[in-house]
């Protein structure tokens, strides 16, 4: 079914809210935290990696979030939230037992199936992690379909990297390789440093480009130069994706706000092959 039918089913519109309850709350950073929300009501809202949803505070506004975490029931999202506005502010101010307004769920998802018998990149920057968490949760469900896996994440300093208890579960996996850096060590940091594209250089014997699908999310000043590292060593411009971040704020391409060229993210992404992005990368203020 339709994803915007499916909330007309319930509410009669796709820009009605349905109640959420939050269930789970775990802090992530000083700023950062991931909610486990469940439904109040009837829907089942089959959302998949790379998709967003609105989540919205009561009198207060709404926000597109990316899902963060597969559910571990019928019925229950997760998502990462970074305190940035008003809105994300009070969302992170939640706790087990508050209610949430949710919509979705929109936008385009992750080509996991497209990835079927190939080597998979999974490239984050900073907050970025959380869309392609949920990517690597299903990947981890199906690991049998997949070829080398590899991810590669990078943050601003050890106190801003997401999931400090799934990045010690998959380093210790032998199935997949992770690779961590920072870009500000502190003492205690006995790990990489330096920027997420100089992570690619010390996997390429470990991946082959052209059977290769790249998915990455995070700033897009480190998308643009990822990018340019993966063309480097070989992996064609439609097996690279991306995720990218808009002001989205209905959800179904009709407010024009998350505008890009062509495209509206919030209906024809947020995740995009780049041989589509290519002939507007350069184009300033876009």
């Amino acid at each position: 079914m339709d994803h915007r039918a499916l909330t007309t089913q319930v509410t009669g519109s796709p820009f009605v809210p349905l109640p959420f309850l939050v269930i789970g709350r775990r802090r992530e950073t000083r700023d950062t935290v991931t909610l486990r929300l469940r439904s109040l009501c009837d829907a089942t809202l089959h959302a998949q990696p790379g998709q967003f949803m609105m989540l919205s505070v009561y009198g207060i506004g709404e926000v597109p979030i990316s899902i963060s975490g597969l559910p571990r029931r019928p019925g229950e999202l997760e998502h990462t939230i970074r305190a940035v506005g008003s809105v994300t502010r009070h969302l992170v101010a939640l706790h087990r037992g508050d209610h949430i307004g949710v919509r979705g769920p929109f936008g385009t998802g992750w080509p996991l199936e497209a990835a079927y018998g190939q080597d998979v990149l999974l490239i984050a920057g900073g907050l970025g992690l959380a869309p392609l968490r949920s990517a690597l949760v299903a990947i981890l469900r199906e690991r049998w379909r997949y070829r080398q896996v590899v991810v590669l994440y990078g943050a601003r300093s050890p106190a801003d990297l997401l999931y400090r208890r799934d990045l010690s579960g998959w380093q210790q996996r032998a199935k997949i390789t992770v690779y961590v850096t920072v870009d500000h060590p502190d003492p205690s940091w006995r790990g990489q440093v330096g920027v997420v594209p100089n992570l690619i250089r010390q996997v390429t014997a470990l991946f082959e480009p052209t059977n290769t699908v790249a998915m990455i999310c995070g700033p897009e000043i480190m998308m643009r130069f990822t990018v340019r590292e993966l063309q480097k060593h070989g992996i064609p411009d439609e097996r690279i994706f991306l995720s990218l971040e808009r002001n989205m704020q209905c959800g179904i391409g009709l407010c024009g706000h998350c505008q890009f060229g062509p495209f509206f993210l919030c209906k024809d992404g947020p995740v995009l092959p780049y041989s589509r992005l290519a002939p507007y990368r350069d184009i300033r203020e876009l």
